[in-house]
């Protein structure tokens, strides 16, 4: 089953949501990058959780869940969107309009897979750049010991 597929029935629960939020962080301290704020949402786009480390601005956790809404709603990584998308900029303002300025199409949003390659979330991660931030919501999904899909 390609990877964009969503599937009701397999939920991502909130102890899943957790132990990735803790994966993630503990995955950012060891690259000692800057404070950083982490979002889940589950297949319907509602947040499970979120982690505001200390000292992060005010901007960035609408910019985290910008970055999970995008690769949730794309089922692809949000760095990906905004990479196919560079040339195509009435495509990326008619997803903005859509979303209504909720997604934010650069790297660092990840969808989530369950065991049959469905999306049942996605995490979303700001406060380094925007590479790294990718990097630790991966390591966060595989520290909950759930797959991720960056493209189809």
């Amino acid at each position: 089953m390609p990877s964009n597929v969503y599937h009701a029935s397999v939920q991502l629960t909130r102890s899943q949501a957790r132990r990735l939020l803790e994966g993630a962080v503990e995955k950012a301290r060891e690259f000692d990058l800057p404070p950083l704020t982490l979002v889940v949402l589950d297949a319907g786009g509602h947040l499970i959780a979120a982690e505001r480390e200390d000292g992060c601005g005010p901007l960035r956790f609408p910019v985290a869940k910008g970055k999970a809404f995008a690769a949730l709603g794309m089922g692809i990584a949000s760095g990906v969107i905004g990479e196919r998308n560079q040339e195509r900029t009435a495509f990326l303002a008619s997803v903005a309009a859509a979303s209504q300025g909720q997604v934010v199409p650069v790297a660092g949003g990840v969808p989530i897979l369950d065991d049959r390659q469905c999306v049942i979330g996605a995490v979303g991660v700001s406060g380094a750049s925007s590479e790294e931030d990718q990097q630790v919501a991966i390591a966060g999904i595989e520290a909950a010991q759930l797959d991720y899909g960056l493209a189809p």
